[in-house]
């Protein structure tokens, strides 16, 4: 049976905090917030399936800011895009202050829901109806994320095999000052009520996080001494429900500090009666959440250093630290909009880098006030200014089959057949079957007294998954330990380059070339575009005569 799929838009609550809702300080309990997070969530993925829907998860989570007594919480929930059985949902909470009203951002955060079917009906849904330029963007973004989420736990076990072969121990087992983790497990049951239920009789998702929120925030205060504040949570995965009547068994331990944070890990366990006379546990959800503590100045308290004694204690201890690097990468690279290259390329890095390598190009191409500056037969040039950034657009049309263009153009190595810039092309490391990093080197751009120039490049390239999207191939800097700057070339960095292909027939398509230039390359760009050269044009045509070649050999 199939769900009519409902037109995008923003599923809104607001709520006023008040002081049953908030901790000691006055502030908006983390535990609260979870709770109506998961409830609007839940609306939104309702409205679009049309039938009762199930939190499967929720990505990691950052909290910005905290939301005190007295102000107003809004928190907004939309479907990004619907897969076969599942959604992804966006979610945007602010405060806003009624007395100065100025908003601010809490947090913005991914959930992905699933249908829960009737009987044996079998429930497929429908595409999101997308009706504007950020639905098209996020709906273009949901698919990178869902890579993400299925991937993570392939690099966590990459990190944790990568400690285990260096023979990574932990340092603090000689420390006199490090406490043991054992003083820092909580134990705490609940009873599944109504009120903590849907309609159907499951638990809701944001209730069974508070309370996982409750219980971290204790076994957190046995280090500090103090009332510590959750700041981010890792991915919320629900392994199975749980209903009305369960008994909920909460496990709370510290598995390691750093400095100023504290990861404290949370395992729930289902019974229902019987389960529980014959004490057979169900796994329904595992977390990690992050705390720190402030004094009554405000300033970072220090977590004590802590001693894992067990071998599953030094298993969490190390856990810990690949969740850390994993959260560092994802904070750096998903900001997608900013435009930087890469750091370092290593294992916690992979999943993020590629993600932000297409993003940082869709956001690009999603931009409005692009300027057509040229039109020549089959080739239109746009730029678009943003402050001191430049961006060029090429527009290309070719009689060529969009899924061999695509294969021409995201194989660099082809790259020099059409592209005078590109002097040498090599892989240096196949990352994926979508992902390469290429050493490429060019000439001097046409100004004295300038060296030739090397790139370092990663590649990331996705096929559609509807016939409206794109093909697309998305190029930026890396920079990889094993190929450092050398004194015969000048290292330059692609800040955000690529393709983009659509399909116009069974015989052509429209290629879109973008490029995103430093500071070092705009005086060359100004110049084609004033007319003293026909660089960009002729690039452009020697493209598409290389693909309508090759695509007549195919």
């Amino acid at each position: 049976m199939e769900r009519s799929g409902a037109a995008g838009g923003w599923v809104p609550m607001c709520q006023s905090v008040l002081p049953a809702h908030a901790n000691h300080r006055g502030e908006l309990s983390a535990g609260q917030l979870l709770k109506w997070m998961d409830a609007t969530a839940c609306l939104a993925a309702e409205k679009h399936a049309g039938v009762s829907c199930v939190t499967a998860s929720m990505d990691d989570i950052q909290f910005e800011e905290a939301a005190r007594v007295g102000q107003v919480i809004t928190i907004k929930a939309r479907v990004n895009r619907a897969f076969k059985t599942s959604m992804e949902v966006g979610i945007k909470v602010t405060v806003q202050d009624v007395l100065t009203n100025v908003e601010k951002i809490v947090s913005v955060a991914y959930a992905t829901y699933v249908v829960k079917p009737v009987g044996a009906e079998k429930i497929e849904l429908e595409p999101v109806k997308l009706l504007s330029a950020e639905d098209y963007l996020e709906h273009a973004l949901a698919t990178e994320r869902k890579r993400i989420r299925l991937g993570y736990q392939e690099v966590f076990q990459n990190l944790m095999q990568e400690s285990n072969k260096e023979g990574d121990h932990c340092d603090t087992s000689e420390e006199e000052n490090a406490l043991s983790t054992d003083l820092t497990h909580v134990q705490s049951i609940e009873l599944v009520q109504p009120p903590h239920a849907n309609h159907h009789g499951n638990t809701f998702g944001g209730q069974i996080m508070a309370w996982m929120e409750t219980v971290a925030s204790i076994s957190a205060s046995r280090l500090c001494r103090s009332y510590p504040i959750l700041k981010s949570v890792n991915m919320f995965k629900f392994w199975g429900p749980s209903v009305v009547g369960d008994r909920l068994v909460f496990n709370a331990i510290v598995n390691n500090t750093f400095q100023n944070s504290v990861e404290v890990g949370v395992r729930v366990e289902a019974y229902n009666c019987e389960e529980w006379i014959r004490n057979q546990a169900r796994h329904i959800n595992s977390a990690f959440l992050i705390f720190n503590s402030v004094n009554d100045k405000g300033e970072l308290l220090t977590f004590p250093r802590i001693k894992p004694i067990t071998k599953d204690g030094v298993r969490r201890f190390h856990g810990a630290i690949a969740r850390k690097r994993i959260r560092l990468a994802r904070k750096y690279m998903l900001s997608a909009k900013e435009d930087k290259p890469y750091d370092l390329w290593e294992k916690s890095n992979e999943a993020y880098m590629s993600y932000s390598n297409i993003a940082t190009l869709t956001y690009l191409a999603a931009k409005p006030g692009w300027e057509v500056t040229s039109t020549l037969n089959n080739i239109k040039i746009w730029t678009h200014e943003d402050g001191d950034v430049l961006s060029l657009k090429v527009e290309m049309q070719v009689k060529t089959v969009s899924h061999v263009a695509f294969s021409l153009l995201s194989n660099f190595m082809y790259r020099q057949q059409w592209d005078k810039h590109f002097l040498t092309c090599e892989v240096l490391q196949a990352v994926s079957e979508d992902d390469k990093i290429y050493y490429v080197t060019s000439p001097p751009p046409p100004m004295a007294g300038h060296q030739p120039r090397d790139f370092v490049i990663l590649v990331s390239r996705r096929q559609p998954l509807e016939p409206s999207e794109p093909y697309v191939v998305a190029v930026k800097s890396v920079t990889l330990a094993s190929m450092p700057p050398s004194p015969e070339h000048c290292r330059s960095e692609i800040l955000c380059a690529g393709f983009q292909i659509y399909s116009d027939s069974s015989s052509s398509c429209r290629v879109y070339y973008f490029n995103q230039m430093t500071s070092d390359l705009m005086p060359y760009l100004a110049a084609n575009l004033t007319g003293s050269s026909n660089s960009i044009g002729d690039a452009a045509l020697e493209c598409i005569k290389f693909l309508e070649l090759k695509g007549s050999e195919c």
